[in-house]
């Protein structure tokens, strides 16, 4: 998906440590759930597969964070991770981050643009 764009939703639909977007990217040749959050003011993309074993965050449809609204967490088994940088705070994700998306907010709109780790 290097190289191209895709439009995920308005801005509006993202209020700072509330419900995420749902959307699907390609991820070594196959569909991959994902979803974007606003959190300190900024979009934030993730692959919606848990580190420490690849079953989606989500509590309910758009739901990661936590409940004071700081950290996402992983609905099945509590591994808990930092909603800016997706870093690996605690439980069983073993300091293992979730995989990063780019995503660019402008004119009103949010857009998916790659993978963080892409060159």
């Amino acid at each position: 998906m290097a190289g191209s764009e895709r439009l995920i939703c308005a801005s509006e639909a993202l209020v700072d440590s509330g419900r995420g977007v749902r959307f699907e990217v390609e991820y070594f040749g196959e569909a991959a759930p994902a979803f974007v959050v606003r959190h300190g003011g900024r979009a934030h993309g993730y692959l919606n597969r848990c580190a420490h074993m690849a079953l989606q965050l989500d509590w309910r449809d758009g739901e990661f964070f936590a409940a004071e609204g700081r950290d996402l967490i992983c609905s099945t088994h509590g591994a808990v991770y930092d909603a800016a940088s997706g870093q690996c705070l605690g439980g069983p994700c073993n300091r293992i981050p979730l995989v990063k998306l780019r995503i660019e907010e402008r004119d009103g709109m949010v857009y998916f643009t790659g993978f963080a780790d892409e060159r």
